[in-house]
């Protein structure tokens, strides 16, 4: 948990930083210089924006780290009767996720092997991130004719391997999710922060 959160652990404190130093200058100011200018307002948004990232973050790692692409992409299908060939297409676009890192990994090992990765770091970086989009294309397109091949484009309603079903614990995920919206609604109603985004 630890080890895959620690992005948003590190991106909620900038981000924090970030506003505090430059935000929208409210209430007393506490420090000034050049265009840093910290003050009451600046503080309060600097925190709400630190615990915003951690409230979005945090969740989305969990669900994304714990969640079968595969069974997503049924429930998707069946229960949420999105289009089948976008949900297939999605999930083969997340499987070949997984082996972007690999290719990243045989392309450094590659250039060294062949005496090209020896010096300037750039110039390296953006070969192999090319290098790496090119290869992607071509494996996109190749998984393409392919999913045509099996059929996976056809206008006929298709069947599916496994049956997805609504169950007991994805009530209680989406109870559970809707009373912590509800919660965080009603405390910022109750102490007078209630700012929505859309309003009429």
């Amino acid at each position: 948990f630890w080890l895959r959160t620690l992005p948003v652990w590190i991106a909620a404190p900038l981000a924090g930083v970030t506003i505090a130093l430059y935000g929208a200058p409210a209430g007393t100011v506490f420090f000034e210089w050049f265009v840093v200018r910290i003050s009451e307002g600046s503080l309060v948004l600097a925190l709400a924006a630190m615990f915003r990232v951690l409230a979005i973050g945090l969740p989305a790692v969990v669900l994304f780290a714990t969640v079968d692409p595969t069974d997503l992409a049924d429930g998707l299908a069946q229960l949420v009767r999105l289009p089948a060939r976008f949900v297939l297409g999605a999930l083969a676009g997340m499987r070949m996720l997984g082996l972007l890192a690999d290719d990243w990994r045989a392309l450094a090992l590659a250039r060294r092997a062949r005496g090209v990765a020896d010096r300037g770091r750039l110039r390296r970086l953006l070969g192999m991130a090319f290098a790496l989009l090119v290869l992607s294309i071509r494996r996109g397109s190749a998984l393409a004719v392919a999913m045509e091949a099996r059929g996976l484009g056809a206008s006929r309603r298709r069947t599916w391997a496994r049956p997805s079903r609504f169950g007991a614990g994805d009530v209680l995920l989406l109870l559970a999710g809707a009373a912590i919206s509800g919660t965080a609604v009603g405390v910022a109603i109750a102490v007078g922060a209630w700012n929505p985004a859309l309003t009429g």
